[in-house]
Parts: C-alpha cells; sequence; structure tokens
C-alpha cells in the first residue's frame, strides 16, 4: 500500500465504555472537543445495558454529541457493563448481539461506520456479521494484549487489509498503540515502522491526571510526527488499495506477534 504509506497516517479511538457516567462523559466530551494534536478521536460508544438499568435516552443524546465531533463507532461487551469478553455459559451468540445491538442503533438513528469487540474478541461468525452490516473493524490488534491467554480468540493484524469472508470481506483497520504505547513511541527517535498507528484509550483513563496528561502529550508530539487523520477518513482511503488476506490468518489463539498484510514503511 505505498500511497498510504507514504503519506504516514495516525489515528485514535476511545472506548467509551461509560457514557452515562457524568465526569467521566464530561472529561471525554471536552477532550474530544479540543482535538489533541489535530485528532478527529472516534467515540467507539457501548450500548446502553436494559438489564443494567442503563438511561437509553441520556445515552443517545450523549451518542450524539460524539457523533458532531468525530467518526461514532460500536464497541461491544458481550457479558454487558462489566465483562467485555463472552462469558461462559452464554445464551447469546457474540455474532447475535452484535447483530442486536446493530439494530437498536439504527432504530436510535444512529450510524455507526466502525466497529470493535470488548476484550479485543473476534471470531468468524463476529467477522461474518460486521460484514454483512457494512462496518470497519477495529478489533485485531498489533500486539498482544497481556491480560489475554495465549488459547483466547482474537484478532492479530498490523496493517490495514479486507479481510476475506465466506461470502463476502470486511475492512480490519487494526488497532496498534495503547496509551502507554503511545506515549512511548512518540518520544521515541527511531521510525515507527507501521503504514498506520491507531491508538486507542478507555474513557476511564481520563480521571487520571498522569495518563490525562501523557495521552494530551503523546497526540501532540504524534501529530507532528504524523498525518494527522480519523477512522472513517481512513477507511475511505485505504478501502481502495489494502490487500486482500484470509480471515483465518488473522484470527490466532496463540501467536504472540500479529502477521503483516502488507509491506511496512519506516
Amino acid at each position: 500500500m505505498p500511497h498510504t504509506a507514504s503519506k504516514r497516517y495516525a489515528v485514535v479511538s476511545c472506548h467509551v465504555e461509560r457514557p452515562l457516567d457524568d465526569r467521566v462523559w464530561a472529561r471525554f466530551a471536552r477532550l474530544q472537543a479540543r482535538r489533541p494534536g489535530g485528532f478527529r478521536i472516534a467515540a467507539l460508544l457501548r450500548p446502553p445495558d436494559r438489564d443494567a438499568g442503563e438511561d437509553a435516552r441520556t445515552w443517545i443524546s450523549r451518542a450524539r454529541q460524539a457523533a458532531s465531533q468525530g467518526p461514532l463507532g460500536h464497541h461491544t461487551h458481550w457479558g454487558g457493563p462489566e465483562a467485555a469478553r463472552p462469558p461462559a455459559g452464554s445464551q447469546e451468540e457474540p455474532a447475535a448481539r452484535v447483530r442486536r445491538e446493530a439494530a437498536w442503533f439504527r432504530e436510535a438513528g444512529l450510524e455507526p461506520r466502525l466497529f470493535c469487540g470488548g476484550g479485543w474478541y473476534l471470531d468468524s461468525g463476529v467477522a461474518e456479521a460486521l460484514g454483512e452490516l457494512g462496518y470497519a473493524d477495529c478489533t485485531a490488534t498489533a500486539f498482544a494484549p497481556a491480560y489475554l491467554s495465549d488459547g483466547a480468540a482474537r484478532g492479530a493484524l498490523r496493517s490495514p487489509a479486507w479481510l476475506r469472508l465466506g461470502a463476502g470481506r470486511l475492512l480490519e483497520l487494526p488497532t496498534t498503540h495503547s496509551l502507554g504505547a503511545a506515549a512511548r513511541a512518540a518520544i521515541d527517535p527511531r521510525p515507527i515502522r507501521l503504514e498506520v498507528v491507531h491508538v486507542y484509550f478507555h474513557d476511564t483513563d481520563l480521571l487520571d491526571g498522569r495518563r490525562r496528561l501523557a495521552l494530551r502529550a503523546a497526540l501532540a508530539i504524534l501529530g507532528r510526527r504524523r498525518r494527522p487523520t480519523d477512522l472513517e477518513q481512513l477507511a475511505d482511503e485505504v478501502s481502495r488499495s489494502a490487500p486482500e488476506v484470509e480471515l483465518a490468518s488473522v484470527l490466532l489463539g496463540g501467536a504472540r506477534t500479529a502477521p503483516d498484510a502488507a509491506v511496512h514503511f519506516p
């Protein structure tokens, strides 16, 4: 993907998991409006959980506010607000939950184009559902999440690619850097050897003053070292030239490094 790589893009997303917490939301909304480093931060929101009594009206209002400031995405917690990954013995298949929540988004008048699975969970059924919904996915990572076991279902990829499915394909925009990794990379003088840098953080990170400062500093530096864009614009750009790879090569359950989809440029 030489055209995209030569532009050295960077994007930022937030896993918005507590949009109904007034303190958390205020911190996130303020940061998103300020666009640190020139970044339009994508809000990947967990839908309100009816069983947990979460207020859908307030949630929708805040989701619309986030969508006015940057890309809107769908973030699923498979076991409810406090359980990011699918719980053992769940009666609902992960792909069915994605479809159900996507239908709720549409009924609420919201049209997210992006998706990220809670706990980085990804399987073939979920990938098929995402492809059908026309989402661009951000669940695959360029790193191995330390808290996951080697056998945990997840996706691994280092650069954007189309994933070939049974009946269609899914655009994957992998997440490459946590907040801490982004802070370290920003001050490292060596080139970041990735085609696209995709930094993610959680809305709750913003309650910690040190993490908040580290994020703002990292994005300010990264915005000078790379061309800031947003996930929707990136999806439009790479969709024309991203390579295709087999879904099976991305769904890993024990590898500690992610496979390459294309040549990496310094």
